[in-house]
Formats: C-alpha cells, structure tokens, sequence
C-alpha cells in the first residue's frame, strides 16, 4: 500500500508537470489564501499584544473613578457633568477600604506651557504624589512630586517625553530650570520615563504633572477647593479588583447620601475593564480579517476542482486504458486526490513562505507590530489541506465513476 501511495505521489508530479503554467496558476488561491491568513493573523496577534502593553501601561490594578451622571430639576447630566469627587473621598477610601494600598485624585486642562521663546499646548495635571505611585511611572532624570510640594502648594512640576522634545534643545536637561504655566513660574524637578500610546491611542508623554493644591489655587482653578476630576486606587492583587469595586461603591455612595432607588453619580473603571474592552475589539478585527482572507482559500480549492475537471476529461482514455488492465475505482480516486492533495500541499508551503514576508514587511514598512505564531501556520496550512481534499473529492469520484468501456471509447 505505501509503494502504491508513493507510485501515485509519484505520478501526480509527473502529471501536474506536463501543464507548470496550469498548475501555478491553480495553486495562486492556495498562495495568496494561506499567506492572507498568516498575515492577518500576525497583525491581530501583535496588535491585541500592543493594546496589552498599552493597558499595562496604566499601572498595576489601577481602579479609576470618575464622577458619574446626576440629575438636577429633571435633567439628567452626562458622565463629568458636575463635581461630584471630593478629596475627602480618596482619604476615606483610604481608611475605610483595606483591600486598597493606595488612592490618589487628579484634575487636568489643557493649557500653554512657555519656556523661554518656545511654547506647547499639552494638559495639565494636578495630582496627588499617590497618582504617579499607582500609575507606575518612573523618572529618566529628577524624582517625583513629594507630600510637602502638596501641602505647600510649591510651583514644582514633571514633564513628560513630549513636552521635553518640544520644549528643549536635544540634549539639554529640563531639570532645574523655570516653565511658565498660565504666566505663573514652575521649577522642572523630573522628567518622566517615557509611557507611549494609551490604550485609547492618546500620547501619555505629552503631559505635565504638578501639585494638585497648586493647580486649584494658582493655575486650573476650581468650583470650591478640594473637588477633583477623578480618583484613582490600585489593590496588591488583581484577583481584589472586584472586591474592592464593591467595596468602594458602597462607601462612595454612603458618603454621597444617595437613597437605594437612587443611580451612582459616579463610574468606576478597572485597568481589566478597559483591557477587555480593547481586546475584545482588536479580536473581532482578527476574526473579521481571518474570514476575509479565508474566502482565497475558498477561491483557490474552486480553482483546484476546476482545473481537475478539465484533467478527468482530458484524461478519460487513459483512466479507461488503467481501469482494463486491473485498476479499481478506489485507485482512480485516490490518486485523483492526491493530484488535489499535492497542488493544496505545495501552494500551502509557498502561501507559508508568503504569508511570514508579508507580515515582516507590514513591519517595517507600516510600522505595524505583528507577531508570528506556529499555530496560525498550522491552522492556515491544515485549512489549505482541507481546502483541497473537499474540492478535489467531486472531480476524484467523477473519475473514478467512469464506465471503463465508454472511456475507452472517448476521444
């Protein structure tokens, strides 16, 4: 049986060699399918890895808290529509909610930033020295914001990549020198380590940090002093996320005397609700590109069905001439199978080939991440496999149905 399956291999060569033209074209599908598949997926694979290390970049268990939507006179307002975080939150957060290490609150506008004749426009954060704790974010030169800048409401301030690049002279360093923020003059104590993209695609190096008492009172301003546009808490763990959700939405709306029947007038996000979110999204992309590139697949086992069409009617006298001498109609199939086989076999090879130059070129071309697994090369190169088993099968039992008088007979 192998010496017959390796005859008909054999054989399947010799014959797809008579027509190269012919048998190149019908593998094109083939090629241009798998190396699709491959591709696509490389390019969702990096990018869900991309947004990973985007949302990573938030910090570690971070849990924000925004101020939510109320309704006053029968007017219902939208998320942020009014103050409804307090400072006093974030102490009680701290005290009341063990499960937390740490809380933090921030306000941000974007305004002007001068120094000397250059200028930039990028937002401003008043934070709590908390914030750039739970965000993770460390320092290429200077060091942070300390509790007695707070308390004192010192005219200190971290600058980000961005702000650096437009700002200052490539290889003068901002630390120790004066920025004006709203006319008012600012000392550069750090410059912050670079962050990159937001998992919402915003530049997090394009920032300024200053201390939230000195961003109420000298530059933002604020409705009454200690309202802030947002919390921030991290937990030890991330399996204590939900907990601690739970726990600080009963506190917060103890806190805001809100009745049962009342909504939150708050919104709490985790970094795990807005990583799910995002890969969620870049999942549907890949499986959106998958089934696109797919359908070539699809196109290429037609060709392949096609072109064996042709080859059963080309070849009915020699199947008669085999069919007389002793061959069974399982040994017409088969090696009309194995014709099906060989061209999904060999497409599925280059289509691999293909499929990895692609992906590396979107790379360096597009500037794209993309990352390369062995499973997508094994699931395109078994779909190319399967592909051609099941258009070849129609035109393999149409061979090996042939009446062996009549094909003897056709000319």
């Amino acid at each position: 049986m192998n010496a017959f399956i390796l005859l008909t291999v054999l054989t399947a060569f010799r014959i797809l060699g008579r027509n190269r033209l012919r048998a190149g074209l019908t593998m094109l599908g083939i090629i241009i399918g798998v190396g699709a598949v491959i591709a696509m997926v490389s390019i969702g694979q990096g990018a869900k890895a991309a947004v990973q290390a985007q949302v990573a970049s938030m910090g570690t268990n971070v849990i924000i808290i925004l101020p939510g939507a109320t309704t006053v006179g029968g007017v219902r307002g939208g998320q942020g529509g009014a103050v409804t975080l307090t400072v006093s939150d974030a102490h009680d957060l701290k005290k009341k909610v063990p499960l937390l290490n740490e809380t933090a609150w921030a306000k941000r506008d974007v305004m002007q930033i001068v120094y000397g004749n250059l200028n930039w426009n990028g937002p401003v954060n008043g934070v709590s020295p908390g914030y750039l704790t739970i965000r993770d974010w460390g320092y290429t030169s200077g060091g942070p914001i300390t509790q007695a800048d707070l308390d004192t409401a010192a005219r200190v301030a971290l600058v980000g990549q961005t702000v650096v690049e437009n700002l200052f002279e490539p290889g003068e360093e901002p630390v120790g020198s004066t920025i004006r923020i709203k006319n008012v003059p600012f000392r550069v104590i750090g410059v912050l380590a670079p962050k990159g993209q937001s998992a919402q695609g915003s530049d997090q190096d394009d920032i300024i940090f200053i201390p939230f008492t000195t961003a109420e009172r000298k530059v933002l301003g604020t409705q009454f002093l200690g309202s802030v546009g947002a919390l921030f808490a991290s937990t030890d763990r991330p399996e204590d996320l939900l907990q601690a959700v739970e726990a600080i939405r009963e506190m917060l709306r103890a806190r805001h005397r809100l009745q049962p029947e009342q909504p939150d007038d708050f919104t709490i996000r985790t970094q795990v609700d807005i990583g799910r979110v995002q890969e969620g999204t870049s999942q549907t992309l890949t499986l959106m590109m998958f089934a696109v590139a797919s359908i070539s697949l699809v196109v290429g086992g037609i060709g392949i069905m096609n072109i064996l069409l042709v080859s059963v009617t080309e070849r009915t006298r020699e199947i008669g001439i085999r069919m007389a001498v002793g061959a069974k109609r399982r040994h017409i199939l088969t090696q009309f199978l194995i014709e099906a086989m060989t061209l999904s076999l060999i497409g599925g090879l280059l289509g691999i080939v293909l499929g990895i130059l692609a992906a590396r070129a979107t790379t360096t071309l597009a500037g794209w991440p993309t990352i390369i697994s062995a499973e997508s090369i094994l699931v395109a190169f078994l779909f190319s496999l399967a592909v051609g088993l099941f258009f070849g099968l129609y035109p393999a039992r149409k061979a090996a149905r042939l009446n062996p008088i009549e094909a003897l007979r056709y000319e």
